[in-house]
Formats: C-alpha cells, structure tokens, sequence
C-alpha cells in the first residue's frame, strides 16, 4: 500500500464574537502585547499659540506625550519611528510641522511619563513647570533633564497604520546627557525598572 501524506491541519475558523475577522479580540491582543516590554520616552514639540489675539499669550506652546512604542529604524540615515494614536493632538500637531524631541526616560523618571500620559490633563504648560530642560538646537522643543539619551527628529514619513500614524524621523542631534540610572520600562500594563 503505497504511502499517503498526512492530511493538512484543519484551519482555524474565527468565532464571530472574537471582535475580529482575524480571530483575535481586542482584549486577547491587548494581553499579549502587554508581556512585550518596552522603553519610555517623552515626544516633544512646539506648536503656535492657541489664542493669537491674546497679547499675553506666549507665541508657542509645548507640547509633550508619553510613548511606549518608539524604536530605531536605521543606522544611515539614523531615522527612529514612535506610532501616535491617529487625532492625537501630538498626531495632529506632528501633521502640521515636521520637528520634533525625544527624550529617553529613566527609571527615576516616572512621576513625568504618568504625568503626560494622563487623560484629561491640565494644560501642557502646566505640565512642563517643575520638570527641569533644555531645548533643543534644531527643534526648540523640550529635552528632558536627566533622561539617559536625546533626539532631536525632522519628520521623513508619515504612514497610517489602523488606528494609529506611525512617524520616521530623521534624526538631527543625539545625546547621552546622563550616564547614571536605568531604563524606565512599560511591561503589564504598568512602569517598571529593570531588575
């Protein structure tokens, strides 16, 4: 009797309530992604006054948002990527003007990636009062004191992708200003440090 493949696995039909044609709920992805450890930064940049007419209004304001989902895409050019949730202020600001910070948090720096991760927050000048920067050479945006590296980043690509934008920079300046301290990380749904 000659030999006969084994029959192919059965493929795995989606249930209707997953939420998804491709067979996985929000929340199934959720979960999962949540087990990927990854950085903290804080994106800056500046945008113009949101009362022109106001005499005492400053000319800009800064802006910052908390992200965790920020890599390095290349080494020539040095380009980096964060993905911003597509109508985020940041996302509707980065659409309008191409300049933008980065700055890498570190460990002791929590009580600021919660703080520009808060929904319904106090205004973004509010925000950046106590917390000690410079600003950058290209940007003019905010660069976080004590965060372990800095970038200064010119936008080179916009891509929609689902419900969030992801944008490569090029990267204009890169610094190291604190060789002390750990990385802040987000793993499960929460801050953490490495150790």
């Amino acid at each position: 009797m000659p030999n006969t493949p084994a029959a192919a696995p059965s493929p795995i039909i989606p249930s209707p309530a997953s939420g998804h044609a491709e067979g996985v709920s929000n929340d199934e992805f959720r979960a999962a992604m949540s087990r990927l450890a990854s950085g903290v930064v804080l994106v800056t940049a500046q945008e113009p006054s949101l009362d022109p007419d106001d005499p005492s209004a400053p000319d800009v304001e800064d802006v910052g948002m908390t992200a965790t989902a920020f890599m390095s895409v290349s080494l020539d050019p040095p380009l980096v990527l964060v993905s911003l949730r597509e109508g985020s202020r940041m996302d509707d600001l980065l659409e309008e003007q191409d300049l933008w910070a980065v700055s890498v948090l570190s460990e002791s720096q929590r009580h600021i990636a919660g703080r520009f991760a808060m929904k319904g927050r106090l205004s973004d000048r509010l925000l950046f009062a106590d917390i000690p920067y410079t600003r950058g050479e290209y940007t003019d945006a905010p660069l976080v004191g004590g965060a372990l590296a800095v970038l200064e980043c010119r936008t080179e690509q916009r891509v929609r992708a689902g419900d969030h934008t992801l944008v490569i920079g090029r990267v204009l300046t890169a610094g190291v200003p604190s060789a002390g301290g750990g990385p802040l990380t987000y793993f499960r749904g929460r801050y953490r440090q490495l150790g």
